[in-house]
Parts: C-alpha cells; structure tokens; sequence
C-alpha cells in the first residue's frame, strides 16, 4: 500500500491566506477521565495564517492538552477542535493522518531518533509521507539543515550534538513536508542563552519564510513576547487572558501580573486544590 495517502481526502475549504483561521477551538471540554477534574472548559481560541501564537499558563493548566487536542491524539467531550475547516474529531483515521501531514510538531527537548543521524532524523517524515526520489529528498533534506544553521552537522547522531542543536534538528524535521501548522511544546525548555535566542529567532524566521502558523506552548516570558504576534494565558482551564503582548504587558490583570512578575502570591495558587491541611490530618485521627 503506497504511504502517500490521496490529498482529496482533507483539503482546506478555501485558498490560504494571511490573517485566516486554521485551527479554531470552539466551546471546548476536555477532562483525561469520566468525572475526574476538568482540565479545559469552554475554550474558545483562534489560530491565524502568518501569525506567532503563545499559550502560556502555569504547569497543569492544560497548554500540552491543547496541542494533543489539535493532533487528534485525544478528543473534546463537548466542542470542536477545527484544522483548515474540518472538525479533527470526526475524521476518519485516513483522514487524520492527512491532517498530520499538515502538521509539525516540536516535542519537547526534541525527541530524536538516537539510532538515526541527524539527515536521517529530518529525512523520516519525508521517507515516511512521500515517494520522492533519493536525490530530491537529500536535495530538500540539505535545504531544511541549512535553514537551522546544521547542514554541517548532517552526518552525525544525537549523542554527538548539542541540547541546543538537538532542538534545531528537531526543528528541521518539523518544518520537512512545509505544514501550514507548526506546534512547538516547551521550544525554550533546558537551553542556554545563547541557544534560547538562536531558537526563538528561528521559529520567527521560518515562521515568516513558510507563511505558517506557529503554536508556541512556553514558560518563557521574554523570548516569547519578543517574537509573539499573540498570546493567550490559559487559568482554571478557560482564557484568563488574550492579548498581543504590548497589551499583556501593560496589563493590571491579577493573573497575567502573577506570571509576568513570577510572582509566588496571586490568583494561581501554590497548593493543587483539595482540602485543607487541618482536614486532611482529621480525616486520618
């Protein structure tokens, strides 16, 4: 059976454009298990052509669970998750891997084949997707190592590289098949300086270049807001706030003041919720 899966199967409703809509999250519930806490409730969020767009949120707010929910690894209890058009929870399994096709993604701190070179590491998705012959693939290959600043660097394997090279390699491979979305977990997570702002500056760039959309899910202030066209700060599994970040940045929100300030004091709590200390112990007397 062929790996190239026909392209009649998921097709954008209309030509792209900068400024449309390619993923929408419509009135979203999501919670891992029947009854248990509800991680993302009543979503509403949008994701432009052209745009660099942050979620950002203390640890367990949900940010991952969106991007899961955008891959169709997992689906809505009550929404729609909407990619160029079409709701990713009622595709066919054909249909959905279509849709990843159309997809890069970031995984945080790179995951990388360690069996694999670094050429081979970008040249999977293409191998796996596409029936290109071996000189085009070695042709695009070279071209997405040479974006990331690695084309010297194509020979050798994982172990031999950087954490910050790593993640450039990583980055290669995500932007392989040229996806119209691009969704990066923790893109800043465990690098130094140096590497954080070559990244950042990367994901900008080939953002630009490719005319995509990036999905930024981040802890990191600083760089984001340097290279953000739009946040959103996710709290209690709603919006806490939205905004561009000059706007943020201005912002007397409470929430958005606490991350911004990194705060210990403020509308996140410390403590994950249940009862009290003094409960807890009278419940075990």
């Amino acid at each position: 059976m062929s790996k190239v899966i026909s392209s009649r199967l998921v097709q954008p409703l209309v030509k792209p454009f900068a400024g449309e809509v390619v993923v929408a999250i419509q009135g979203v519930d999501f919670s891992y298990n029947p009854g248990e806490r509800q991680i993302l409730s009543g979503l509403n969020m949008e994701f432009k052509r052209g745009q660099v767009v942050a979620v950002m949120g203390g640890s367990g707010c949900g940010k991952t669970t969106i991007l899961r929910l955008i891959g169709g690894q997992y689906t809505a209890q009550r929404g729609q998750v909407v990619f160029e058009g079409h709701d990713i929870g009622k595709l066919s399994a054909a249909q959905l891997m279509h849709a990843r096709r159309r997809m890069g993604m970031l995984f945080q701190f790179g995951a990388l084949f360690t069996d694999l070179s670094v050429f081979e590491n970008v040249a999977f998705p293409l191998r796996e997707h596409t029936n290109l012959s071996e000189e085009l693939l070695q042709t695009l290959v070279m071209m997405k190592l040479n974006a990331v600043g690695l084309r010297n660097a194509r020979n050798l394997m994982p172990s031999q590289i950087s954490g910050g090279m790593a993640r450039r390699v990583a980055l290669a491979r995500a932007i392989a098949l040229d996806p119209p979305l691009i969704m990066y977990d923790e893109p800043f997570a465990g690098l130094d300086p140096i590497s954080l702002g070559i990244t950042a500056r990367l994901i900008r760039n080939l953002n630009d270049a490719l005319g995509s959309t990036s999905l930024l899910v981040t802890h990191d202030v600083e760089e984001t807001f340097a290279i953000a066209d739009y946040v959103y700060f996710i709290a209690n599994g709603r919006i806490g706030a939205a905004g561009t970040p000059a706007e943020l940045s201005n912002s007397l929100d409470p929430f958005v003041r606490q991350f911004l300030d990194a705060s210990p004091d403020g509308p996140v709590p410390f403590h994950y919720p249940g009862m009290s200390l003094q409960d807890d112990f009278e419940m075990r007397l």
